[in-house]
């Protein structure tokens, strides 16, 4: 299989063409509506130059024809000769010069080729006009006429193939330079490495495809982190309800009672629900289709399940019509509501829903202790608790957060918690304004 270009020689040739086209264009334009109508109007002109210094030349008095012969010679580079050049043949030579003998044979009514001869260390070309009753030699030197288009145009091609081919490369360097890195990086990433963030620096696509690699690189680094938190978690929580299923086993070998039989099954269900919390986690990063609910009435029956005599959960939200993935929205609120009742069993626990500037916050407010401002950041990740006895007494497995979380990233909300004026924690989720 042939292995494919890289972008930057596809780059480089693609705009090389590109210049050498655009260049090839501008000399035809130039060279057909500039420089050809220049030359025909000069040689027009020439022709007719050359045609009247013969004639005036056949005008004049024998004695002043070597002064006008000199004069002509030194100020137009017209040459008079009375012998005649001889017969042109159609040989190539510049092509100013055949524009001239267009001209010549228009004014004079008469078609010759030029004659080129070698006057010392120039080429003279010559013909043969109407002077009086007779004819004269009229010749003009190669070097009159300056112009090399030739060369004007061969140095242009190749100078502009070469700059063109200059501006290629570092055009292509400079675009495919950014994704070298990005390929780098991701390389490592799939390498199972930690590489530095990119510059989102230059045009604004590659910019916005670095911060976009950014954030994702962060996302692994972080989703690296969870998954390292989670395995030594698990391990950690699953060990105090084996060690003491265990013993209850050998227990039962013994005497076995109705008590130990109920301990194991609660060992049972502790780990099952510490289980059941680990798939919650993972399929927060699901993402569920929205559906339009009346927001009161759909918070009104999570109060309504959430709520008992000894945790009571009060409402207060407007008529508002909202579109809501319920079942991740149940879900997340459920988990911070059951934090509340836990941490503050002794005061009602407010369900609030609040619209600002478009946006629909919907709270979870109460009155236990709180957390620390400095730890809000650290409740989210999966285990942290602030009772670091871990006692099943005085919270759950240190999930709860971390599953809010990753439904608000599945679901583009926005988590927050703060403390309350007075005690207590208020803990917002913010959905997005699509939802609206």
């Amino acid at each position: 299989m042939k292995k494919p270009t890289s972008l930057a020689r596809q780059n480089t040739l693609l705009l090389a063409a590109a210049f050498i086209l655009i260049e090839l264009l501008a000399a035809v334009a130039l060279s057909v509506y500039l420089m050809l109508p220049l030359a025909r109007r000069s040689a027009d002109d020439l022709a007719g130059l050359m045609i009247l210094s013969a004639q005036t030349w056949a005008e004049l008095p024998p004695q002043t024809r070597v002064d006008f012969e000199f004069e002509l010679l030194a100020n137009h580079a017209l040459a008079l000769r009375t012998e005649s050049p001889g017969v042109g043949v159609d040989e190539w030579h510049p092509p100013y010069f055949y524009l001239l003998e267009d001209a010549l044979a228009n004014r004079s009514g008469m078609r010759q080729h030029l004659v080129p001869k070698s006057i010392g260390n120039a080429t003279w070309y010559w013909t043969y006009l109407p002077a009086g009753n007779g004819h004269l030699a009229v010749g003009l030197s190669q070097q009159r006429i300056g112009a090399q288009p030739w060369a004007a145009f061969l140095i242009a091609l190749f100078g502009g193939l070469l700059l063109a081919s200059i501006v290629a490369v570092w055009l292509a360097r400079r675009i495919t330079a950014p994704l070298a890195r990005l390929e780098q990086a991701a390389t490592r990433i799939g390498q199972g490495e930690r590489p530095e963030l990119l510059v989102e620096t230059g045009p604004t696509e590659l910019a916005t495809l670095a911060g976009r690699f950014n954030a994702m690189a962060r996302q692994v680094r972080e989703l690296l982190q969870a998954r390292t938190t989670l395995l030594v978690g698990v391990s950690h929580d699953l060990r105090t309800p084996l060690a003491r299923m265990r013993l209850a086993l050998e227990l039962l070998k013994l005497d076995p009672t109705p008590a130990l039989i109920e301990r194991l099954e609660n060992d049972i269900e502790e780990m099952n629900g510490l289980i059941a919390t680990l798939l919650d986690l993972a399929r927060g990063l699901e993402r569920e289709p929205p559906v339009t609910v009346d927001l009161a009435d759909w918070l009104g029956d999570l109060a309504a399940d959430f709520g008992t005599p000894e945790h009571t959960v009060t409402l207060s939200c407007p008529p508002c019509q909202c579109s809501i993935p319920p079942c991740a929205l149940r879900r997340a609120l459920g988990n911070l509501l059951q934090n509340a009742q836990r941490h503050a069993p002794c005061a009602p626990v407010e369900l609030v829903c609040i619209e600002d500037a478009g946006q629909c916050r919907i709270g979870i407010l109460d009155r236990g202790a709180g957390i620390p401002p400095d730890q809000i950041e650290v409740m989210f990740q999966p285990f942290h608790r602030l009772d670091p006895s871990r006692s099943p007494d005085t919270g759950g497995a240190g999930l709860g957060l971390a599953i809010v979380r990753e439904l608000a990233r599945a679901n583009n909300w926005e988590v927050q918690l703060e403390p309350r004026p007075g005690g207590g924690l208020a803990a917002w989720i913010v959905l997005s304004a699509d939802h609206k």
